[in-house]
């Protein structure tokens, strides 16, 4: 049996470095390290001859923050800086792996531990054995039938039988147990006082983590207090110690088959340190570097992953910093106000004191003119010994004119929130041209290997570079400081890289695009425009009842407790609702449902999709399933919405992420409001709570059928073309072609069918997925379906016309040319691939639904401004924009809002927009 063997090199970087003794060559080099990494893997070749290692890999930590950082900032805050002598022998210990034979990894924006649970997950589903090497405890999640866990230093060998005797509990549950013991070395706190013992006791108990959380408040004395005091955090801890096991790799399999010694390089290695019999070894190696196979190191920094090479001229070594100025007297802020008056683009960062844009105040302000000429403006660094400033009301004061000039073209990295934080300070922002981070999104969203558009991922994918890292400057968990106490010196240094980076970016970047028609279009026309639109949303807000919000959490408590007494009734016993454990032995044991699917560990499943295929047939499913959905309602929305209210405003303002999904939809967060359900009443008593003001109407938009016209325009199916042309209901219309009868003929069920077919084509449906919806024999969905591209062969060709073109570009695109990037699309492994080809047929639908959308955004909004009305857009949910409209433009707004949304695209079928009025959010809709 083939078999990957994976050594989580950074484990035993620092394990080496402990445990030996302080060698040194005798020119007083750290050795103690070198040796002890390379004989592990020397031990670990010896150990293994026996299995078939097909291929094997050492995976190090890459420098830089990773997606956990975002996360939460306090993440390894406690840990020490890289003992200098190890920091020594960092270098050679590459060396000498790869010149082992061993392929290196380094993900950039993920630890060792996620590149390794992805190639075994990987490995594992393609019948491959996993051997991991390892001492963290972490990774015995990772152990399953095909991956197990040794640890070279103790001889410890885990196989699933190995964790549950080791910890108490089976891999499927380390997890688990790790979020509620805590992660002191990657300072992830658990429960406070709860060890190993009260974890797995728990657990065995409660079945899991959500079991435990479920079961707080019966839990008594000071270790339930403690559990009680950590449910807000557990959710958060549980991400952080799991495992990420679907990281995009910029290689496969076959790019880790073991390497032929490199001699030559060994030879040279064991000389300088001196490591004698070692030496002997690699002399002895028949081979020479000519008849080798080079030895490899796979740093997926995505210079090599988006095919570009840094500039010749910028070296990681902080000369890229030499022009950088700093503004203390009135002399030189005068100086470089000529400079950004006269500058052609100027880019402009703020430095603040908070990340709330809201309430963010300003510490500092960067400007860049050409690359590499860039300062820093301190207004507001006030430790003890800091340097005169200028003040910050008067600086302010001079700066407005060019600040709120749209003759002076201004760029920077997600100007929105820096629009806020001047607008704080009584200052419109304007001249906003260009945003590296849309550029970005535009340009490399979805790609394989981008994992995000912050400034410090663009620096080192595109200029080959690495920033100043925030937490070099601030530190991080609870001895974090705020930027007014980091020194003046070090905040002009940061600040100004953030502006001068901007510039090169944007030299790299928007060639690019501009080469591009469809792109320039998406950028230029969408993305920057809406930006501004998004920004006067997000600072207008929205009203909300918070008393109407009082009621109906007390009202969805009182339902949720009669709930969980109707759920003991139909068990015939009380139990925990939210217990997995006592769930399943009530379903499947007591009550004898049938099981649908197990968990990894071969347990039966209780979650959503269970639950809501045997809500079909049982009523305990069904009652569970509408607990879980207010219990939800209640603590996303009921609960929080009241606390969000801003105390300045009076009012919630959520913040519109523009580069978070492929698609180009935009994403709400903080409050997120484009969750809230509207097919259920208690989520449209939600929308209820959302009001307009006294004098003031709520005015809902909606784009009818979008992504049905969208496919209907894109398949150029002359039926479907024919239906929407005629105002007809597509859905009668469907329902009549597949059936075979007249529209006036088709009955409710065959509309339903009709409907279902309709959607969920557009999201790859297949028959299983029909037949399960509808209720029906595979084989009559299967039926439906052909029946549906016997009438519909457009629809059909349109289909495998996108898949082809998939595969041979690796991208879709919108009808206004966003490409939506497919990385799976040539996967070998089936699932992934098949999963991908469902997106390229629906990826196209949805972005051109998303751009669609914004387009309405920008030309209400330059409609209201042109008309110099009253009226505010508040919200934009999915398809639908919402508007608080005084009385005195009601009819004026209600009349012409659907021409300007229907007009911002000419598509082969006409769009449509249904608009409603009312008090409150859900009568308007």
């Amino acid at each position: 049996m083939p078999t990957l063997l994976l050594v989580d090199g950074s484990s035993y970087l620092y394990r080496a470095f402990h445990a030996m003794p302080d060698l040194r060559n005798t020119q007083g080099e750290p050795t103690g390290a070198i040796y002890g990494v390379l004989n592990m893997l020397r031990r670990l070749d010896s150990d293994h001859k026996a299995h078939d290692i097909a291929y094997k890999a050492c995976v190090f930590d890459a420098k830089g923050k990773t997606f956990r950082d975002d996360w939460y900032p306090q993440y390894k805050a406690n840990r020490a800086a890289m003992p200098e002598d190890l920091v020594r022998q960092i270098e050679p210990i590459h060396a000498g792996v790869a010149a082992s034979g061993w392929p290196i990894l380094m993900i950039d924006g993920a630890e060792a531990d996620d590149v390794i649970g992805t190639l075994a997950r990987q490995a594992a589903a393609e019948g491959i054995d996993v051997i991991v090497s390892t001492g963290d405890k972490d990774l015995a999640q990772l152990v399953g039938p095909r991956v197990k866990l040794v640890n070279t230093m103790t001889n410890e060998i885990l196989d699933e039988a190995g964790v549950l005797a080791k910890f108490g509990v089976p891999p499927e549950r380390i997890v688990d147990y790790l979020t509620l013991v805590g992660d002191a070395v990657d300072n992830v706190p658990g429960v406070a006082k709860v060890g190993p013992k009260t974890a797995v006791k728990w657990l065995q108990q409660y079945g899991s983590v959500d079991g435990v959380i479920a079961a707080a408040g019966e839990i008594g004395g000071v270790v339930g207090e403690n559990l009680r005091q950590a449910l807000d955090f557990l959710p958060l801890g549980r991400k952080l110690v799991t495992v990420c096991c679907d990281i995009p790799l910029p290689f496969t399999l076959p790019d880790l088959v073991p390497r032929a010694p490199e001699r030559e390089t060994l030879i040279e290695l064991f000389t300088r340190y001196e490591m004698k019999s070692w030496l002997k070894d690699a002399q002895a190696i028949g081979s020479s570097p000519a008849d080798a196979t080079p030895a490899v190191t796979i740093a997926a920094t995505a210079v090599a992953e988006a095919g570009t090479k840094p500039a010749g001229d910028l070296l990681n070594d902080g000369s890229h910093r030499a022009g950088y100025a700093t503004i203390l007297d009135w002399a030189t802020f005068d100086t470089w106000l000529r400079k950004i008056e006269a500058a052609p683009l100027t880019a402009l960062d703020t430095e603040t004191t908070s990340l709330d844009p809201m309430a963010a105040r300003i510490v500092g302000i960067s400007f860049a003119v050409t690359p590499g000429e860039a300062a820093y403006l301190p207004l507001g660094h006030d430790y003890a010994g800091a340097p005169e400033q200028l003040p910050r009301d008067e600086a302010l004061t001079r700066l407005k004119p060019w600040l709120e000039s749209t003759q002076h073209a201004k760029i920077g990295q997600n100007l929105k929130y820096d629009q806020h934080v001047f607008a704080n300070h009584g200052i419109a922002l304007a001249g906003v041209a260009h945003d590296t981070l849309l550029q970005s999104y535009v340009l490399e969203a979805g790609k394989e290997g981008v994992r995000g558009h912050d400034l410090g991922q663009l620096a080192l994918r595109h200029l080959g570079l690495e920033t100043i890292p925030f937490e070099q400057l601030c530190g991080k968990g609870a001895s974090q400081i705020g930027f007014n106490q980091v020194a003046v010196d070090c905040a002009a240094e940061y600040g100004s890289e953030d502006s001068d980076l901007c510039l090169r970016l944007h030299e790299r970047l928007y060639p690019q695009i501009s080469a591009q028609p469809g792109l320039t279009r998406v950028y230029e026309e969408i993305e920057i425009p809406v930006r501004e639109v998004l920004f006067r949303m997000e600072r207008n807000g929205v009203t909300i009842d918070a008393d109407l919000l009082a009621r109906q959490s007390g009202e969805l408590g009182q339902r949720l407790l009669e709930l969980e007494a109707e759920a003991h009734a139909l068990a015939g016993q009380p139990f925990n609702v939210n217990s997995p454990k006592q769930l399943a032995e009530i379903l499947f044991g007591k009550l004898g449902l049938p099981v649908k699917k197990k968990t990894p560990s071969g347990t039966p499943s209780t979650d959503e999709e269970v639950l809501s295929e045997l809500a079909l047939d049982y009523p305990l499913p069904k009652l569970l399933l509408e607990s879980r959905q207010l219990a939800k309602l209640k603590g996303t929305y009921t609960d929080k919405l009241p606390r969000m209210v801003n105390a300045q405003t009076g009012r919630v303002h959520t913040s519109y992420a523009q580069a978070v999904a492929v698609t180009g939809r935009l994403a709400s967060n903080d409050p997120n409001l484009q969750n809230i359900p509207v097919r259920t009443a208690e989520g449209r008593r939600i929308r209820a709570a959302f009001i307009a003001p006294p004098g003031e109407h709520i005015v809902s938009a909606d784009y009818s059928q979008i992504e049905l016209r969208i496919m209907a325009h894109l398949s150029e199916d002359e039926r479907l073309l024919e239906a929407f042309a005629q105002g007809e209901d597509v859905h009668r219309a469907t329902a009549s072609e597949i059936f075979g009868v007249t529209p006036i003929e088709v009955g409710p069920d065959q509309r339903r069918v009709a409907k279902v077919i309709n959607f969920g084509l557009i999201y790859g449906m297949s028959a299983f997925g029909l037949a399960r919806q509808l209720g029906l024999e595979r084989s009559a969905a299967q039926s439906y379906i052909e029946r549906y591209f016997a009438r519909y062969p457009g629809v059909a060709r349109y289909m495998e016309s996108t898949r082809n073109a998939a595969k041979t570009n690796g991208f879709v695109e919108t009808v206004f040319g966003r490409r939506l990037w497919l990385p799976e699309i040539r996967a070998s492994q089936a699932g992934r691939r098949q999963g991908a080809e469902r997106a390229a047929i629906n990826a196209p639908m949805q972005g051109t639904a998303a751009d669609l959308i914004k387009l309405a955004m920008i030309a209400v909004q330059r409609w209201i401004d042109t008309a110099q009305l009253a009226t505010r857009l508040v919200m934009q949910v999915h398809d639908e924009l919402v508007l608080e409209v005084p009385d005195g433009e009601l009819a004026r707004v209600r009349d012409e809002l659907p021409g300007l949304m229907t007009q911002v695209a000419r598509l082969r079928v006409p769009l449509a927009v249904e608009v409603g009025v009312g008090a409150n959010w859900d009568q308007a809709h």
